[in-house]
């Protein structure tokens, strides 16, 4: 410990007034060769220059009242070592390294102490005194750059939580489609870079880490309170920035199987909308295994996206426009509705439309006459083959 050191040496008073005298030159000096010597110093403005040197004199100042031991030998350590912590914070809210930090400490204990015993020897401190006074100079020294590490730290640790939380916020708003005056805002208080465009990614927390190493590290993440997700529900929203058609595709290669959707890219003001088609995809997929299959594209379901936007109004133009099948048996009506499909999106080839039913093609042809007795002219309006494809997808 550093009390137990100064515990251990007496400074006469000829050393002591020696030593304080000389404390202005010695912070001086200390500062001066920090600035030269440490890079990011030396862009350092007047004013930082000043705060330096007086933080300086303040432990210089400190160590020698604790190497005069006046009372209890750890009084005079305490402000001290508020002093470095409190230093350490100020240092990170700066942006400056703790390395760069952890050096200016080796430059001025190195100077201060060249200094410091070539007064000491001059006012008569002996050879065994001086060495003890090494020991407690660089004792002391340790102790207030491990102050000021444990500063440092916490603020960032503070800075990294205050500024997650404040991401956390920009992406909730994102998504509930906030004013460009919210956003803004917000993007200010998250220090975040304000991106071209966004995209959704929907996907389960057990797969976010996964998808999130995948994508720009600038990319926000929610994994709760996400709008019109109920809070039980397995579902965390990644909003990645400026994502280009090669990435994408790249991106949905990398996924694989892991069960993600991905919205389409908007204008960040529209994020909100990326997310709600990656939410309204996400609800029509969920109710089925994914099984094997690929992380789930909806530029490339666009169709599929349309038809389930309002699953009764497809309900109910599927009632109205298959009334005629009313009347058969479910096993034939079953496969009168199959060949109506395929006949409609092959274009009354019946030779496509028979190798897809696994049929000969005169089967085809005998449904097709039952559809047409059962649907009359119908089948010949536009409008109705329109309502048939969307009714039987």
């Amino acid at each position: 410990m550093t009390a137990d050191r100064a515990a251990a040496l007496t400074l006469s008073p000829e050393v002591q007034t020696a030593l304080r005298s000389h404390l202005p030159s010695v912070a001086e000096h200390a500062v001066a060769a920090i600035i030269l010597e440490v890079p990011v110093y030396a862009a350092a403005r007047s004013f930082m220059v000043d705060n330096i040197e007086a933080a300086v004199q303040m432990a210089l100042g400190s160590f020698l009242t604790l190497a005069a031991r006046s009372g209890d030998a750890s009084t005079p350590l305490r402000p001290a070592q508020r002093g470095s912590y409190e230093l350490g914070r100020g240092e990170a809210r700066s942006g400056r390294s703790v390395d760069a930090l952890l050096s200016a400490y080796r430059v001025g204990a190195r100077v201060s102490w060249r200094q410091l015993s070539a007064v000491a020897v001059e006012a008569g401190m002996d050879a065994g005194q001086l060495a003890q006074f090494a020991e407690l100079v660089f004792a002391y020294i340790d102790e207030l750059s491990a102050a000021s590490v444990a500063g440092h730290a916490d603020e960032l640790e503070t800075s990294e939580r205050l500024q997650r939380q404040h991401r956390d916020r920009l992406a909730l708003e994102l998504l509930r489609g906030a004013s460009e005056e919210v956003l803004l805002r917000r993007i200010d208080r998250a220090r975040w870079d304000k991106p071209a465009t966004i995209t959704t990614v929907l996907t389960r927390e057990a797969d976010l880490h996964g998808i999130r190493s995948l994508v720009d590290p600038r990319s926000l993440v929610l994994a709760e309170d996400l709008p019109d997700v109920p809070a039980d529900e397995d579902v965390a929203a990644l909003l990645v920035p400026d994502l280009s058609p090669g990435a994408r595709a790249k991106l949905l290669r990398s996924i694989g199987t892991r069960a993600a959707v991905v919205g389409p890219t908007r204008p960040w003001l529209l994020a909100s909308s990326s997310y709600q088609r990656a939410l309204r995809a996400h609800r029509l997929t969920a109710g089925g295994s994914r099984g094997e299959r690929a992380a789930y594209d909806t530029e490339a379901h666009l169709s599929d996206l349309v038809r389930g936007a309002d699953p009764e109004a497809l309900a109910d133009l599927r009632r109205t426009v298959l009334a005629p099948l009313d009347d058969l048996t479910p096993v034939a009506r079953e496969k009168l509705e199959e060949t109506l499909r395929l006949w409609l999106l092959h274009r009354g080839r019946r030779e496509a439309v028979a190798d897809a039913l696994f049929v000969h093609q005169q089967t085809v042809r005998y449904r097709v006459g039952q559809l047409r007795e059962l649907f009359g002219d119908t089948l010949d309006d536009p409008e109705v083959v329109r309502d048939l494809v969307v009714a039987l997808g």
